[in-house]
């Protein structure tokens, strides 16, 4: 199924400003929030196409490359490299409700970790973390799976992740009655204002603890390096990344985990120039191979393979290896290999070959000067 317009879903021109666009999501968001349309599957997929198209047309980069490639521009999608959390679109409109998300003061205060909510009593959400993976061409070109090393919260074994000594009890925070949040009220000549904040005391919570663990003093997690597989699709391209879901920070008090993101980065390769799917490699041939013809042994991103060259090929032409090229992104079928050939050109000759080139050069096939240019070339002395 063909993707709508950004411009259309959000209902705005390819001029309007950015903070146009905030507004037009805003109206968008709160009409087909899950929240406000639980079990409707049309609204959360409204919703969700709204998000994504205000997740580009919020940021100046990918708002241009849209602006000049289309769909196509963002290539890998939403569903691949899209991780950006809901609620960190939400935390935008902060500036409104005073330290909480717009949505909030409608749907009860869920807030940013994993790209998880959380109800009272449940722990704060972990924090994610980022991680940049090299990868050579060979590697992206069929896909890889890697394990790495992170250092990251974890959750604490001596406690089970609840903060508590030996199962102690939680108690109500005496601070927020067990709400979680401060609410101050002040009044201007505009009207009555509520600033809305988690709760200091218990960190949102609603609960604090009587007895602290002594291993990670209460927070249910404690600071380790833990080893994470990482299964990296074919056909990715420098700068894409993918979310691994519950791999980040464990939450305070066994709150959900945060989530890694993967940026992917492409190292440089010695022999072959990458053009989207397609590969480049510059062949070097004798000039005496180009003229009678060969069958060269070359590079390609699996081991090597064997390509003709016609006899009478000319220099700078492309020979084409059908799908010895990267796989493409969630798709079947492979790039191709592109073989460029370039002739080699000694710097230094000695006197019996400078002697059989100035032979050639006199030969009608090796320098094919018309008569036409001959007769011009005569007028000169040449």
């Amino acid at each position: 199924m063909q993707k709508r317009d950004y411009y259309e879903i959000l209902g705005v021109s390819k001029d309007t400003s950015k903070e146009d666009i905030k507004k037009a999501y805003r109206k968008i968001a709160m009409q087909f929030h899950p929240d406000k349309n639980p079990d409707n599957k049309e609204a959360e997929n409204k919703f969700k196409e709204a998000t994504e198209a205000y997740e580009v047309l919020s940021d100046d980069d990918k708002r241009k490359r849209y602006d000049q490639f289309g769909h196509s521009g963002m290539r890998g999608g939403q569903d691949f490299h899209g991780f950006s959390n809901i609620n960190d679109i939400f935390s935008q409109f902060s500036d409104i409700f005073g330290g909480s998300s717009i949505f909030d003061e409608f749907f009860g205060g869920s807030q940013r970790g994993g790209g998880r909510g959380r109800k009272r009593g449940q722990g704060t959400p972990g924090s994610d973390l980022r991680v940049n993976l090299k990868l050579t061409l060979e590697e992206i070109a069929t896909g890889v799976t890697k394990k790495i090393k992170i250092k990251k919260y974890v959750r604490c074994e001596s406690c089970s992740g609840s903060g508590s000594e030996g199962g102690a009890s939680v108690k109500t925070c005496p601070a927020c009655q067990g709400s979680g949040e401060i609410r101050n009220v002040s009044r201007s000549v505009f009207g009555q204002f509520v600033n809305i904040q988690a709760c200091s005391n218990c960190n949102g919570e609603g609960t604090v603890i009587d007895k602290p663990c002594r291993k990670c003093y209460g927070d249910g997690r404690v600071a380790d390096e833990a080893t994470i597989s990482i299964k990296v699709p074919a056909g990715v391209s420098d700068g894409n990344y993918m979310t691994m879901r519950g791999e980040g920070n464990a939450g305070l008090r066994n709150g959900a985990a945060g989530d890694v993101i993967v940026v992917f980065q492409e190292l440089p390769h010695e022999a072959f120039t990458r053009e989207g799917d397609d590969i480049i490699y510059d062949m070097h041939l004798s000039f005496p191979d180009i003229v009678l013809g060969t069958e060269v042994e070359v590079p390609t991103l699996t081991g090597k393979a064997k390509i003709k060259v016609e006899a009478g090929t000319q220099i700078g032409k492309l020979l084409r290896m059908r799908e010895k090229g990267i796989q493409h992104l969630n798709s079947h079928g492979a790039g191709d290999q592109l073989v460029r050939v370039n002739v080699i050109v000694p710097k230094k000759i000695n006197a019996r070959e400078k002697e059989l080139l100035k032979e050639l050069y006199s030969q009608p096939n090796i320098n094919p000067v018309s008569e036409s240019e001959k007769g011009f070339f005569k007028k000169f002395g040449i």
